[in-house]
């Protein structure tokens, strides 16, 4: 059991990697970095299931600091859409030196 959990993370986890590396919208790149969080949440709670630990307090201050980010990434996408018009990462070019 606490095996297929692993592989479940492990593979929620490529795919939130992959997806941050291959897509340029500022959306998918959150929803991603969410996946990736809620992957390391399910193998925090698979390895202190295994090992007879609380792993459930860090799963809380994830999930705490990713809903932190969804909030001020939220306001950021809507400030840059409002300013820009657009979400795509690939054409803002603003903030580089």
């Amino acid at each position: 059991m606490i095996s297929e959990a692993l592989i479940v993370s492990a593979i929620l986890f490529v795919i939130g990697v992959v997806g941050v590396l291959t897509r340029r919208n500022a959306i998918i790149l959150f929803m991603c970095a969410e996946l990736m969080l809620n992957a390391v949440n399910l193998s925090f709670v698979a390895l202190a299931k295994m090992h007879n630990v609380t792993g459930h307090v860090f799963v809380i201050m994830v999930m705490s600091v990713a809903a932190a980010e969804a909030a001020v990434g939220l306001a950021i996408l809507i400030s840059v859409f409002r300013h820009f018009g657009t979400v795509d990462l690939s054409s803002l070019r603003t903030l580089r030196g």
